[in-house]
């Protein structure tokens, strides 16, 4: 078997040759959170706006790493999303809890863990946006290891962290996503239509406690019918009371051909 590695870091200063050229710095990872459900008939111009400005990159100084996560509880109306999760739910819940919000309600964008509005609100979206790439980030990295068929090793590294909130711990959390899905909706608020997803989250877990040095290692299952070509990795670190994400990173998956006799 043949070992692909990817590594990708987020975060750093790129300086010229000469003392008098500009400095430039590269664009921070911002993580942008769609929360969404095809049973919700609000929901395809945020869906739009969301594979929209992943593909334009609209803030500049900004990387969005986007966050497409469908949550269950328009199941009972009509129409069940064949991509929805309790866990999406209850992740939205913990966000209107931290932010003070009467109720949770898609289309929903939450950025960086601090700012939640209207999902298909784009100057919304490019002032949270631009005010998250001024924070202070830290920096991410993740390496592929052994990739299989179903299954794929993961290692995961931070370092530049901001300093934790008083009396707050942060956590490694991965995402898989899936890009490109498309659904005809048979029932419900969208009868009739086909909608399309960009980063479908299909698994999302904690690896583990964040520790600036440390390396957290992590084995991921692939089902079967995610494609593969479609994936992306999504690491980030995420303070648990407060929601603030301190650094985010993304990877793709090597060629099958390349990791699987």
């Amino acid at each position: 078997m043949r070992t692909a590695v990817l590594v990708v870091t987020m975060f750093g200063a790129i300086v010229g040759a000469s003392p008098a050229a500009p400095v430039s710095r590269p664009a921070v990872p911002v993580l942008v959170e769609l929360f969404t459900s095809e049973g919700c008939s609000s929901c395809p111009p945020a869906d739009r706006l969301f594979e929209q400005m992943l593909a334009s990159e609209p803030v500049s100084g900004a990387l969005i790493v986007g966050l497409g996560e469908h949550v269950d509880y328009w199941d009972r109306l009509g129409w069940k999303d064949r991509f929805s999760s309790s866990l999406f739910t209850s992740r939205q819940q913990l966000y209107a809890d931290r932010l003070k919000l009467d109720s949770v309600y898609t289309p929903q964008m939450v950025v960086d863990g601090q700012a939640a509005f209207v999902g298909s609100d784009a100057a919304a979206a490019r002032r949270a946006i631009a005010a998250a790439g001024e924070r202070p980030h830290g920096r991410l990295t993740m390496t592929i290891g052994r990739a299989e068929r179903d299954a794929v090793a993961v290692s995961i590294g931070v370092g530049d962290l901001p300093p934790v909130s008083t009396g707050d711990r942060a956590d490694v959390l991965v995402a898989v996503t899936e890009d490109h899905l498309r659904t005809d909706v048979k029932r419900g608020e969208n009868q009739g239509r086909t909608m399309t997803h960009a980063v479908v989250v299909r698994d999302l877990r904690t690896a583990g406690a964040a520790a600036a040095g440390a390396t957290t290692p992590l084995d991921l299952t692939l089902a079967g019918e995610w494609r593969r070509e479609a994936l992306t990795i999504v690491g980030f670190v995420q303070e648990r009371r407060t929601r603030r994400i301190l650094a985010t990173g993304t990877a793709s998956l090597p060629e099958r051909s390349a990791a699987v006799r």
